[in-house]
C-alpha cells in the first residue's frame, strides 16, 4: 500500500477520510493547493460516493516537518499509519473472525519514508486452531500464533508504541491508511464488541486507498490491490494476505518503478 500513498500524494489527488462515527459518513480531504483540479474530480459520479462531502483542510503539517529534498507537497498529516490485519478464516465464513496479525507501518507525512514498524501476531481465542485454508491464504502457521498476545494485550502494545512514537501528542496529526474499510470499520470493532473491549479513538478514522484511487483514476478497484497494481502498471512485490510482509515488500523494490508515475 505504501507505493499508492506516494502516488496519490505526488499527483495531488484526493484522499478519502472515513470515520466510524457520524453513521459511517466519509469526507474528501483535498491537498489545499489543488482546489481547481479537485473541482473537476468532484463532479465525477461513483456508486459508493453518495454520502461524500467535499471539504478542504488548510491546516498543513509542513511547519513541524523537517526539510526534505522530496518533491511532495505539504500535507495535512504528519504521519501515515499503514495497517493491514490478517484474521482467522475458512472456506465458509467463521463467526467471529479474530485478528491473528497486527502490523502498522509509520510513514513520515512529507518524505513518506518508513520511520517505525509495529508488529505482533495475535493468539485467537474462540477458534484457537487455524484452518488449513487460513494458513494457505495468509502463510501464518499455528506456531506463529500460539502463545502470542491476545487482542486485548496487542491493543495495549499498540497504545504503548503510539506513545513512544509521540503519535498521541495532540500537536501531531496522524491518520491510519487501509486498503478498504474492512480492517477498521468491520474487523476491529466487531471483535472488540465480542470481547467487550473499547475501540481506541485513533482507530475511528482512516483513509481508504480504494476510494482515493477511484477518485484519482475514475474507476473503483473492485478486486482491491491487484486492480490498483494493474491500473498503475506497477509490479506487485510480496504476498497478498500477509500483513507486514506485504506492506514492507510494497515499499521496497517497486520504488524506482513507481517513481515513473509521479509526473
Amino acid at each position: 500500500m505504501v507505493q499508492f500513498i506516494r502516488w496519490i500524494r505526488s499527483a495531488n489527488f484526493l484522499c478519502i477520510l472515513n470515520s466510524s462515527s457520524g453513521l459511517g459518513r466519509s469526507s474528501v480531504i483535498l491537498f489545499s493547493s489543488e482546489r481547481a483540479s479537485a473541482e473537476s474530480v468532484s463532479n465525477r459520479r461513483f456508486s459508493d460516493s453518495r454520502s461524500l462531502t467535499l471539504s478542504v483542510d488548510n491546516k498543513m503539517a509542513s511547519a513541524q516537518q523537517p526539510s526534505s529534498k522530496s518533491s511532495f507537497h505539504p500535507q495535512t498529516y504528519h504521519n501515515f499509519l499503514v495497517l493491514d490485519f490478517e484474521a482467522t478464516c475458512n472456506k465458509e465464513l467463521i463467526k467471529p473472525q479474530e485478528i491473528i496479525e497486527f502490523p502498522i507501518l509509520k510513514l513520515h507525512g512529507r518524505t513518506l519514508e518508513i520511520e517505525s514498524v509495529f508488529h505482533t501476531f495475535v493468539q485467537p481465542v474462540v477458534h484457537a486452531e487455524l484452518t488449513c485454508f487460513c494458513t494457505e491464504l495468509t502463510g501464518i502457521v499455528q506456531s506463529m500464533v500460539d502463545g502470542k498476545p491476545t487482542l486485548q494485550q496487542a491493543l495495549q502494545m499498540v497504545d504503548d508504541w503510539m506513545k513512544n512514537e509521540d503519535l498521541l501528542n495532540p500537536k501531531i496529526n496522524s491518520i491510519f491508511v487501509t486498503c478498504g474499510d474492512w480492517d477498521l470499520k468491520t474487523m476491529l470493532p466487531g471483535q472488540c464488541q465480542c470481547l467487550g473491549l473499547p475501540v481506541p479513538d485513533y482507530f475511528k478514522k482512516w483513509i481508504n486507498l480504494k476510494k482515493a484511487y477511484s477518485f484519482a483514476m475514475g474507476s473503483y478497484p473492485k478486486s482491491g490491490l491487484p486492480f490498483m497494481i494493474d491500473g498503475l502498471n506497477l509490479q506487485h512485490i510480496g504476498r497478498l494476505h500477509s500483513g507486514l510482509g506485504a506492506c514492507i515488500g510494497k515499499s521496497g523494490r517497486c520504488r524506482p518503478r513507481f517513481s515513473n508515475h509521479l509526473n
